[in-house]
């Protein structure tokens, strides 16, 4: 914990789950319980599914799920047939590795869970399929480490994900979405870093980036905006420029949903906006 903060990460997410009026959010963080439910929820979300739409190459496979938190990714992929090691250096029984020793006795999925940090990882190189992280990146202490662990115990040809993470437009942006985050005045966990320093460290760790994704080119940022709901959106702002009729036709191609979003994203400068980076370790 750190000493300037009044909360642990898992008294801060106490304090969140114990205000009425922060249920919604909990319920989109996946902090709510039985986790079981939660995790089932997760499982079934279309954010899941654009994620094994994209790994399917590799699933099932041999996956680290890095900075497991509650566990509800890694419980996806052992229901999608992955032999699945969490990774969580938290020993909390309400978001860290405890909840998810406790959520795999509950479900009987095959499980190794490891007390550690991604910034040193303790398994031999070319171990895995697939390292994923969701929320992660952003709170690694040393984000070009991080990336190269992951790099190192990737086999050639693996994929490396990282899903839903802060970017800001300059350093000054930072301290903006810090206050305005829910969480980070009470455990001071939180943080974001510039698109390009993302890009840098996954790069100089060896890996290829495949793809980039915006915070509107997929669901899995915009969660928990559906994709029909997405879709509405971008009839709703055709229909105010070219009329209804056309509107509805030219909302369901993908190649208009695909330039709508790029130019969304290009006015969007909120602090602690959502990307997603897809890469593969060159065999």
């Amino acid at each position: 914990m750190n000493s300037t903060f009044k909360y642990s990460w898992e008294e801060a997410v106490k304090s969140l789950r114990n205000q009425p009026e922060q249920k919604e959010l909990v319920q989109y963080c996946y902090y709510d319980d039985p986790l079981e439910s939660a995790a089932e929820r997760f499982a079934q979300s279309e954010e899941w599914f654009a994620v094994t739409q994209l790994l399917k190459q590799k699933i099932p496979g041999q996956v680290l799920d890095i900075g497991a938190g509650r566990g509800i990714s890694s419980y996806a992929f052992a229901k999608a047939g992955c032999s699945v090691t969490s990774l969580e250096p938290d020993s909390s029984d309400l978001v860290g590795a405890g909840t998810i020793r406790n959520l795999f006795k509950n479900t009987g999925l095959p499980i190794q869970i490891v007390q550690e940090w991604g910034e040193t990882l303790p398994f031999t190189n070319n171990t895995f399929d697939i390292v994923y992280g969701r929320a992660v990146l952003h709170h690694a202490k040393d984000l070009k480490q991080l990336c190269q662990e992951a790099a190192r115990v990737l086999k050639p040809g693996g994929y490396f994900i990282a899903t839903r993470e802060h970017i800001i437009s300059r350093k000054d942006d930072l301290q903006k979405f810090l206050d305005s985050h829910p969480l980070h005045h009470l455990y001071g966990g939180e943080n974001a870093y510039l698109l390009e320093e993302y890009t840098d460290a996954i790069r100089s760790s060896g890996l290829q980036i495949i793809r980039s994704f915006n915070p509107l080119e997929s669901v899995i940022n915009y969660f928990p905006m559906s994709k029909s709901q997405y879709q509405n959106q971008v009839k709703n702002s055709l229909s105010r420029r070219f009329g209804e009729t056309l509107a509805n036709k030219l909302a369901m191609l993908e190649k208009v949903q695909a330039l709508y979003s790029w130019y969304i994203s290009r006015k969007l400068n909120t602090p602690g906006r959502l990307y997603s980076f897809l890469a593969v370790k060159p065999s």
